[in-house]
């Protein structure tokens, strides 16, 4: 079957490029060759057998009156689809793609921190970025891309492994590359995650490459080691190379714990005590509670030894320090609370490092790695939820005469509650393995804390999810300052800090409230402690934004700040 001339397959509009400029257009006949006697002529001038039509004629390009071959009388022919719409005026044509002021140029300060410089530039849109410039220098056939990826990745892995948030991770991920000279790189960390693009020009193929997060562990002296890397690697006048890097890097990985097993469990015990002084118990009940804990932390290392989730060590570790307050009831003895045990024990347990990572990713943007965190926090809560309640129905069954109506906690030991949130902040450092010159930093961010809320919720009868929030924000504030003071992480400035303020009491209640069938007492319970961990990690990640606006970020000429995500009326 053989189309016919002007049907569908002849409207297929030919490319420009394809037709040759000495070619005359369709109903234009082949001027004659000069003669000898004829004046050489413009290059400008019409050739003969071509006459202008008027403007407004319709026989311009993509008029819907042109003639040619094939067409029909007051049929439309497809024009050439560089040629401007009929539609168009020059006089109220569209702005240019540059703006007549220009675009702004974007300058990096080089006395801001790399943290700072490098989320400015993971907010930036890529085609406002600035060339990168190399701190460190190549060799002469250029960075080695597949070797500054693979370190990239493993920095970063150590990054995301040791619980910090998925921006700074980027940004860390980010300072890397663009020092050894890759520019046009993109880093995304996922919950387990970490991948990493590099095109290097808009010719060539993109290399790819990414690394999976198998096990994950708190070591902030580990964590505080790679910030002085990442520091010595972005900083002009410290000359690192990359086997330097993986040298440095492969230290860091093997370096012990700085503190051995057995003083992680007298830390853990005394967490527990210190809790348990703070919320109304004595000198035995700290005793008590410090038993409890440790015995819970044994028993949860001997199910890790076993290869047992991480769900089921929570279930194990929160059942002493129940069995505990439960054979004090049982003994009827007035001197000792056995909710003070219970709580501080529960204090030791709580995900608050967690909850504030996953809150904080939620709050810069990482929807994903936010509700991977958040999900994990769920399901080591349930795993303390589960422990508790087995101890507390098994206590219920012998009798055990628990009263959820004992909150009354003393108001008139503030000296000895300060002691305690301290003790507590101190206790925390350890286990999270901090470094010996933030400990006592830590703690008296701490202490600042409780005295914080202790003068807006027991002295000022303020809300005391409101209290939470204030001092979680001067928390974060602090934490930020001093990790900017001494160039490294906030993490370990904040984390222990916010023990005292972990709702322990009230997930304590809540979850006697459920074990004794009062089930809506139970929930409201366990609402306020929910509320009371929400304003924990919302308020660490307000004091932390708080404390950039007073610091010298880098940004457009003119004085712009960093940039964030804009989203208003729900679009």
């Amino acid at each position: 079957m053989v189309a016919e001339p002007g049907g569908p397959e002849d409207q297929k509009p030919q490319s420009d490029e394809a037709r040759s400029a000495f070619v005359p257009p369709a109903g234009v006949g082949r001027p004659a060759a000069p003669s000898e006697d004829d004046h050489p002529t413009s290059e400008f001038a019409l050739p003969a057998g071509l006459t202008t039509e008027p403007q407004g004629s319709g026989s311009g390009p993509g008029s819907g009156s042109a003639s040619g071959p094939g067409s029909g009388s007051g049929s439309d022919t497809i024009g050439s689809a560089f040629a401007p719409p009929r539609t168009y005026n020059a006089s109220q044509s569209p702005p240019a793609f540059t703006p007549a002021h220009g675009i702004p140029m974007i300058r990096l300060t080089k006395e801001a921190p790399w943290q700072d410089r490098m989320r400015t530039m993971l907010r930036m849109p890529v085609a406002e970025r600035p060339a990168p410039e190399p701190v460190q220098k190549p060799d002469e056939a250029g960075p080695a891309v597949p070797r500054v990826l693979d370190l990239t990745l493993r920095i970063g892995e150590l990054l995301l492994a040791g619980g910090e948030g998925a921006e700074d991770v980027e940004a860390a991920m980010f300072a890397v590359t663009r020092s050894y000279g890759l520019d046009r790189c993109e880093p995304t960390v996922t919950f387990t995650l970490l991948s990493i693009s590099h095109q290097p020009s808009l010719v060539d193929d993109p290399v790819t490459a990414s690394r999976t997060v198998r096990r994950r562990g708190t070591d902030y002296t580990r964590l505080a080691a790679v910030f002085r890397l990442i520091d010595d690697i972005t900083h002009e006048d410290v000359e690192v190379s990359l086997e330097e890097a993986y040298r440095r890097l492969a230290e860091i990985r093997r370096n012990r714990h700085p503190y051995p097993g057995w003083v992680l469990t007298l830390a853990g015990g005394g967490l527990a005590g210190a809790a348990s002084v703070l919320v109304g118990g004595n000198a035995l009940v700290f005793v008590v509670a410090a038993v409890g804990a440790m015995l819970g932390d044994r028993l949860a290392w001997l199910c890790a030894g076993r290869g047992l989730p991480e769900f089921y060590q929570f279930v194990v570790a929160a059942m002493p320090p129940a069995a505990m307050g439960v054979a004090l009831t049982l003994t009827h003895s007035t001197d000792i609370r056995p909710s003070a045990v219970i709580t501080g024990g529960l204090f030791a347990l709580l995900p608050g490092r967690a909850l504030v990572a996953g809150v904080q990713d939620g709050l810069t943007g990482f929807y994903i790695t936010a509700a991977a965190r958040l999900l994990e926090v769920m399901y080591l809560f349930i795993g303390i939820v589960v422990g508790v309640l087995l101890v507390l129905y098994l206590g219920l069954q012998l009798g055990a005469q628990l009263n959820p109506e004992a909150r009354f906690v003393a108001h008139d030991r503030p000296v000895v509650q300060i002691l305690a949130s301290m003790a507590l902040c101190f206790a925390f450092a350890i286990l999270l393995q901090q470094d010996r010159s933030t400990v006592l930093a830590v703690t008296l961010n701490g202490a600042v804390a409780w005295v914080i809320y202790g003068a807006m919720a027991r002295t000022g009868n303020i809300s005391p999810v409101a209290a939470t929030a204030t001092a979680a924000g001067l928390v974060g504030l602090f934490g930020q300052l001093l990790s900017r003071y001494r160039y490294t992480s906030s993490l370990p400035f904040i984390t222990a800090a916010i023990g005292p303020l972990l709702p322990g009491s009230a997930t304590y209640f809540g979850l006697l409230g459920m074990a004794q069938g009062n089930v809506n007492a139970g929930l409201a319970s366990l609402s306020s402690a929910a509320a009371t961990a929400l304003a924990i990690a919302i308020g660490v990640n307000l004091g932390s934004e708080i404390s950039r606006l007073f610091m010298r970020v880098p940004g457009a000429v003119g004085g712009a700040n960093r940039r964030a995500a804009k989203r208003t009326r729900g679009f």
